[in-house]
């Protein structure tokens, strides 16, 4: 295929068909050297087209390759993004135990500890933390098991972005309300917390905030919204939705039978205990 005879329905067809059959394909860079970013974030759009037309309702934005950390060992060098819907969202209460998280059926699952932000405003890219602060009434713990069918995770940048963002599905934390008057505290606490990752009873890795972008959470929130009037992947940025910002840690390979969790500190949000089925 060459970039003249690019068909972004096409392609979003052959890619959903192997994110339904967790099954892999070849990249789409392989077979088309020129394709770039806005050819695939047209297969983004295509992609949550097909999703929506079936009953996948978008709720949201999941930005991923946020973790300066991971960079070199994917190969992407700056954050991509891409919808998540409510049918991949699952809400968790850290209170009542473990709660099973599905991996089976995702191609290559990786595990990513995650901070999520719940818009009450459109934020612009102009916007400062305090200013963006302003357009967040609710901050989460999440946990995204992310996937690939590309096979061993090895891709370009816009292939993940055709392919859905790595997307398989969230498991989030209660939302825990921005008073305005705490606002000023909250942007120092995105700016300063940790994430401890555990299998089981044995630690895997520790990050910070830093590893997002430098910045953290409201960083790779601007970074979303600077980029998104361009590459919008068919869907506008609006108050209400939920938008996570990439794993803090580095992402880990899973699987069925295993048992996760996560602890923070820092931030007053709870860890999740996830079971792998």
């Amino acid at each position: 295929m060459t970039i003249d005879t690019f068909d972004a329905e096409e392609i979003a067809a052959t890619v959903l068909a192997a994110i339904d059959s967790a099954s892999s394909i070849a990249p789409i860079s392989d077979s088309t050297p020129d394709f770039d970013l806005d050819h695939a974030y047209r297969v983004s759009a295509a992609l949550t087209g097909l999703r929506t037309d079936r009953g996948d309702r978008p709720i949201g934005w999941k930005i991923g390759f946020t973790n300066r950390t991971i960079w070199d060992e994917y190969g992407v060098y700056a954050p991509i993004w891409g919808p998540m819907y409510d049918t991949t969202l699952v809400n968790v209460d850290p209170t009542s135990g473990s709660h099973d998280c599905p991996v089976s059926i995702f191609a290559e699952p990786r595990i990513e500890p995650e901070i999520a932000l719940r818009l009450s405003d459109t934020p612009r890219p102009d916007m400062d933390d305090k200013e963006l602060m302003t357009c967040i009434d609710a901050v989460a713990h999440g946990v995204e098991i992310v996937q690939s069918v590309f096979s061993n995770w090895r891709f370009k940048a816009a292939d993940t972005v055709a392919a859905g963002a790595v997307h398989g599905c969230y498991r989030c934390g209660p939302f825990v309300p921005i008073p305005p008057a705490e606002r000023t505290h909250w942007v120092e606490m995105l700016a300063g917390f940790e994430i401890t990752l555990f299998q089981g009873e044995s630690e895997i890795d520790r990050g910070a905030a830093t590893n997002v972008l430098s910045g953290g959470p409201l960083e790779a929130l601007r970074h979303f919204v600077r980029g998104h009037a361009d590459y919008s992947a068919g869907a506008a940025l609006q108050a209400g939705q939920i938008v996570t910002t990439g794993t803090v840690t580095r992402a880990f390979p899973v699987q069925a039978g295993e048992r996760w969790r996560t602890e923070l500190s820092g931030l007053p949000l709870k860890g999740l205990d996830l079971a792998l089925v």
